[in-house]
């Protein structure tokens, strides 16, 4: 009898095979997971522990290291009629008498240029056309922060298609040198014809009948000075120091909608910024980007802003533990490519294997993680707050004549700040409150020290600008700027705004008479 015959049991070689696939695979997907980890906290890291590098250089050399040599003509400093640049201000020459003996000629010049309305460049770049972006800087007598505004604007992608106009509150023939200097796109100034410049000793300057600031109204009828009966709400009387800057933003707004021939059908987007503002490189590109989604993202949405006032600094990996980390990040890159290369084969149908594929996302990851997972692709809409969303704010016709039906509310609220009073305007005024949709990842810095609230004993400027200059080099070198799309995130609860109560400032009738009387002259 021949005996039955035993199986011998075989490895099951594909069944191994496929244990291996699938470890090999799940390793790949941890690692991908702790590496997607790694880098999102590396982007968004905790605030309390940032700072600035120990070995920093704010000096001048180092800044200018960091511009292209072709715009260093910009930083160049220069001297005319004796005048000397000192706290990033400028003081002229000369004593009082000989200042005013300068006002009528002065005056005859701001006239004339905004007669002219004179566009520089315009033979190179070509006329404004209607869709294009208008980029409004309201300047005073900070030319060290001017100057490196004007760098970070040459360096903007797509700045030859905008009308860069500057409007100006005081006469300097440093700063007009300065400005019509600037060949990278058509530019424009216009001059505020009511400063304090031109009106030394008279309204809307400071008229020595005027009441002294802190006198008491009784006091102040006793002595019968000028503006006697109208006191702020808190007591004081006008100081036309403050009382500028709001009459100022209004009259540049009226000026740029409402009175400018290359404006007349201008219907694209008004950014407004100031001197002592800095741009990243793609900020048009980002604002290009809100405005095409705006609709799908935010339909009420009226004002776009491309700059917070959050400690900016804390997006950057500057200090030692956010340097280890990105360490750790890039020993994980190596350790994903190791295994990829110890693995390569691995597929059974001589084909790229389920682990390369893992591993080449992950490599894939690396590159394009800072944009997936960091805050600059990130846009939040919001109410507008004034403190807020006021710097780098954009916004087109249609929204300012909803503004300008509301001009006395902006112009007899008693505050002096231009951004408080067009709060109250979306708060008492408006049918449809402003709503602003604003970018996460700032691409307009604030790099001023000093001005007409903060006077400190050293305005430096090197400080700022240098740190501003290094956050948007490793903004650019980690592939942060220019991402491919925006999305919205969910934004913090905001409590109901409460009618605020306003600065004061502002209670001078002959301020709300001059301010309305702005948007009455039209074109």
């Amino acid at each position: 009898m021949r005996g039955r015959r035993i199986p011998i049991a075989l490895p099951n070689t594909g069944a191994l095979s496929r244990r291996r696939h699938t470890l090999y695979i799940r390793s790949a997907i941890i690692v991908f997971i702790l590496f997607a980890f790694l880098q999102f906290h590396v982007i968004n890291y905790d605030s309390n522990e940032s700072g600035p590098a120990d070995t920093a250089n704010y000096s001048t050399a180092a800044i200018l290291q960091m511009v292209p040599p072709v715009f260093h003509k910009y930083l160049t400093s220069k001297t005319r009629n004796g005048t000397q640049v000192q706290n990033g201000t400028h003081t002229g020459p000369g004593d009082s008498a000989q200042r005013a003996a300068n006002i009528s000629e002065i005056l005859r010049m701001i006239n004339r240029y905004n007669e002219l309305q004179t566009i520089l460049n315009e033979d190179i770049f070509g006329p404004l056309q209607n869709d294009s972006v208008i980029i409004v800087v309201q300047v005073h007598k900070r030319i060290t922060y001017l100057r490196h505004l004007i760098v970070s604007l040459a360096q903007a992608r797509d700045i030859s298609r905008t009308l860069l106009v500057f409007s100006h509150d005081h006469f300097d023939d440093d700063i007009n040198d300065l400005v019509q200097s600037i060949d990278f796109c058509k530019v424009m100034q216009i001059f505020y014809p009511f400063s304090i410049q031109t009106h030394p000793n008279e309204f809307p300057g400071a008229d020595p009948g005027d009441c002294p600031r802190d006198i008491k109204k009784e006091q102040a009828l006793l002595r019968k000075c000028n503006n006697a009966l109208h006191p702020d709400l808190y007591g004081h009387y006008r100081e036309a120091k403050f009382t500028q800057t709001k009459h100022h933003w209004w009259w540049k707004a009226n000026r740029v909608f409402d009175q400018l021939e290359t404006t007349k059908y201008h219907t694209g987007l008004v950014v407004f910024l100031e001197e002592d503002h800095y741009v990243a490189e793609d900020f048009l590109y980002i604002l290009e980007l809100m405005q095409l989604k705006s609709n799908e993202l935010c339909p009420k949405c009226n004002i776009l802003s491309l700059g917070t006032y959050l400690k900016t600094f804390n997006y950057y990996t500057y200090n030692k533990k956010q340097q280890k980390q990105l360490q750790q990040q890039q020993q994980l890159q190596q350790q994903i490519q190791r295994q990829q290369q110890a693995n390569n084969g691995a597929g059974a149908n001589g084909g790229q294997s389920t682990t390369e594929k893992y591993a080449s996302q992950s490599q894939w990851g690396y590159q394009v993680l800072p944009t997936l997972y960091s805050i600059y692709q990130k846009v939040e809409v919001t109410p507008w707050i004034s403190s807020k969303h006021n710097m780098g704010m954009a916004f087109n016709r249609s929204t300012w004549h909803e503004i300008t039906r509301c001009a006395r509310h902006f112009c007899e609220y008693d505050d002096y700040n231009w951004d408080w009073s067009l709060q109250h305007v979306s708060q008492q005024c408006l049918k449809q409150k402003l709503h602003v949709m604003v970018v996460k990842g700032p691409r307009v810095f604030h790099i001023g020290e000093c001005g007409v609230h903060h006077k400190k004993s050293n305005c430096e400027s090197n400080q700022v600008i240098s740190k501003v200059q290094q956050v948007l080099r490793v903004a650019r070198r980690s592939r942060q700027l220019y991402p491919k799309s925006i999305s919205l995130t969910v934004a913090s609860v905001i409590k109901k705004t409460k009618l605020r109560k306003g600065n004061g400032g502002w209670g001078d009738q002959r301020d709300h008479q001059l301010c309305f009387n702005m948007t009455l002259i039209g074109r």
